[in-house]
């Protein structure tokens, strides 16, 4: 049964039939401003089918009148991207560390690049801040294994570190004092006391003692005689707060005892010179670089 239609009596439209909760709707006809709208986004809609890409079809798709194309439209992007990139690209290519760094726009490409390769090699290892992890150096300070001056960085990255499979990498070998027995276990226990007291820890003062000498003889050709480290050895400084594996009693025990030997991949095997210097010049930039 259709609604009962009746006239409202204040203002002479006919209501619908509709009532909520004693409230009638009125039939008021649409404004004119509304209905214009609707048609014109009819009309418009019917000459977008026609003028671009629209309907889709068994195999493949409207092309449209004006032979549109978002795909098209992206291609030219990103070819004109490579082309500026290319003169940049080619630049890095011939000029040095030292001279990329004092070209502004040439240095910001090559910043941009680094980080861009970082996220994708380095940042499994190092942190996506290089801020390192237990057995994988922190690249924002200025404690550095193997050097951190443009030219050491860009050879570390570049040929890795004691991985076997590049002839140039930089390689050294801590002995297992213990493991290898070279030392016995209160010698290894000794000199860990010295380490300690080396870099301001609590420690055994006696037994720092006897582990002075232990140092001298085992230990000073590649960490100093002070504990200061030795770039060309990879040898860590012993005399601060800074610890690859960690600096604790027992950590330092262990690592005299076993050794320790990180492997770093060799980019340069895998990533090509240009990226290799723009990771250079990035990691250089994070803070830590001599």
């Amino acid at each position: 049964m259709a609604p009962q239609r009746e006239t409202d009596t204040i203002t002479g439209v006919d209501t619908t039939g509709h009532e909520w909760d004693g409230i009638k709707e009125l039939d008021n006809p649409l404004p004119n401003w509304w209905r214009w709208i609707l048609w014109t986004t009819v009309v418009w809609s019917i000459g977008y089918w026609i003028a671009y890409p629209a309907w889709p079809l068994i195999a493949s798709h409207t092309k449209g009148m004006l032979g549109y194309s978002s795909r098209a439209e992206v291609a030219k992007d990103m070819a004109a991207a490579k082309q500026a990139h290319a003169r940049f690209a080619e630049n890095l290519k011939t000029a040095s560390l030292e001279q990329i760094r004092t070209q502004p726009d040439l240095l910001e490409f090559a910043l941009a690049g680094g980080r861009a390769a970082f996220s994708v090699n380095c940042s499994q290892c190092h942190g996506s801040g290089a801020q390192g992890a237990k057995g994988y150096p922190n690249l924002n300070d200025d404690e550095w294994l193997w050097g951190g001056t443009l030219a050491a960085i860009e050879k570390t990255i570049a040929h890795g570190v004691r991985n076997g499979t590049d002839k140039d990498a930089r390689d050294s070998q801590m002995p297992a004092f213990l493991k290898d027995g070279i030392l016995k276990r209160p010698a290894v226990e000794d000199v860990a006391e010295y380490v300690l007291k080396l870099s301001g820890q609590d420690h055994d003062a006696a037994r720092a003692g006897r582990g002075q000498a232990v140092f001298a003889e085992q230990c000073v050709a590649c960490h100093g005689d002070k504990g200061q480290g030795n770039h060309e050895f990879g040898a860590p400084a012993l005399n601060n707060a800074i610890w690859l594996y960690g600096g604790d009693r027992n950590t330092i025990i262990e690592t005299v005892a076993n050794s320790q030997s990180g492997v770093m991949p060799a980019w340069g095997r895998l990533l090509d010179p240009v990226t290799i210097k723009q990771l250079a010049i990035y990691v250089h930039s994070l803070g830590g670089g001599n």
